[in-house]
């Protein structure tokens, strides 16, 4: 099949990648390409994915800062920036007949624009539930080429609710293949992932000094002021490691000599690369109970599963981590969580979007 994937315009698709939706977009695109389908990417300048075509839409992602996606604010529904890049990347993508178009951009232009094109869409809802990008849902349902809307976990499909109803579910999946795992434990806890809010790293690094051990936690400033107030504010404490993001390669190292991966959660997680890549690792998860982490990590055989923003609890849980087996981690994300089965459930999706559009139907 020819596919096209829109991918998250808000930043480039590059390693290391900002955030779980960019891993998605370049882990699924190689492995469709490995596949045997042609894929390409329509990305923000400066993108690149090894083996993949990207096409560079010419968007600067330095341009969409304003209209970036913050958990309790409503997606920017005003013209805008992010109105004028997806009419230039669905003007280029109208040009070519694809089987399917896939986005994965969490912006209201984003589905609106897609309508206009021939091809059949399919829109995977990587962030909780937004009154702007349902109202722009509602619209695109109601034009000449409807879309398919994919959530990436029951958790998160269930929670749009009456905003958007949700066709169908679209787990996201970890290339478990690449990823290293030691059955031995060489340090203490580690934090991964985008110091904002949502993400909990100033819990993380509450959680690990009520436990008693040491973290290290890498990620990149996706919220300028949050960073500065909550996360660099503790360089240079005992106990404390704050580095810059890493290459995912190098993160899965990171993650395999571990002790415990905290994941504490601030919102509705939609679904969880970062402890789904650790338990490959074979290294046990501490999660809030928050969105589809109950999901994700099985509390009490990978990890430990504890009350929302409970650091205490999740101190106790560090403490008891040594109960949890690593090759027990390792086997679930090899059943459940592997982006092999990801692939199979996407390939299944575009098939059957490309029968129907084919014979005027709709998912």
């Amino acid at each position: 099949m020819r596919i096209a994937i829109i991918a998250p315009l808000v930043t480039a698709i590059r390693e290391p990648q900002l955030g779980g939706s960019q891993a998605v977009v370049a882990d699924l695109a190689a492995g469709l390409q490995k596949r045997g389908h042609q894929v390409d990417v329509y990305a923000a300048t400066g993108s690149a994915i090894p083996g993949v075509t990207v096409v560079d839409t010419g968007v600067d992602a330095g341009s969409l800062a304003s209209v970036m996606y913050r958990p309790g604010q409503t997606a920017n529904t005003g013209a805008s920036a992010a109105d004028l890049a997806f009419a230039t990347v669905y003007d280029l993508v109208g040009r070519v007949p694809y089987d399917v178009v896939h986005n994965h951009a969490f912006d209201p232009p984003a589905v609106r624009l897609a309508s206009g094109i021939r091809s059949p869409v399919i829109h995977t809802l990587h962030l909780p539930r937004d009154l702007a990008m349902g109202a722009a849902i509602a619209d695109a349902r109601r034009s000449q080429n409807p879309p398919t809307i994919a959530a990436v976990s029951a958790s998160q499909g269930a929670s749009w609710g009456d905003l958007a109803a949700v066709d169908l579910i679209l787990p996201d999946g970890v290339p478990v293949e690449r990823i290293n795992w030691s059955a031995v434990a060489a340090g203490g806890a580690v934090f991964a992932g985008r110091f904002s809010p949502e993400k909990g790293a100033e819990d993380a690094i509450a959680i690990a000094r009520e436990a008693g051990v040491p973290i290290d936690l890498y990620g990149e400033p996706y919220d300028e002021d949050y960073a500065r107030s909550q996360v660099y504010c503790h360089r240079g404490e005992a106990g404390v490691r704050i580095h810059g993001g890493l290459t995912r390669t190098a993160l899965w190292q990171v993650m395999s000599e571990a002790g415990v991966v905290l994941c504490p959660a601030k919102w509705d997680e939609p679904f969880g690369m970062v402890p789904a890549e650790a338990q490959a690792a074979g290294t046990p998860v501490v999660a809030y109970r928050r969105g589809a982490l109950p999901d994700v990590v099985i509390d009490g055989l990978t990890g430990f599963v504890v009350p929302s923003d409970d650091v205490l609890a999740a101190a106790r849980a560090v403490g008891e981590i040594k109960s949890i087996e690593r090759m027990a981690c390792r086997r679930h994300a090899v059943e459940h969580l592997s982006l092999d089965l990801s692939l199979t459930a996407h390939e299944r999706l575009y098939r059957q979007v490309k029968n129907l559009a084919r014979a005027g139907h709709h998912v």
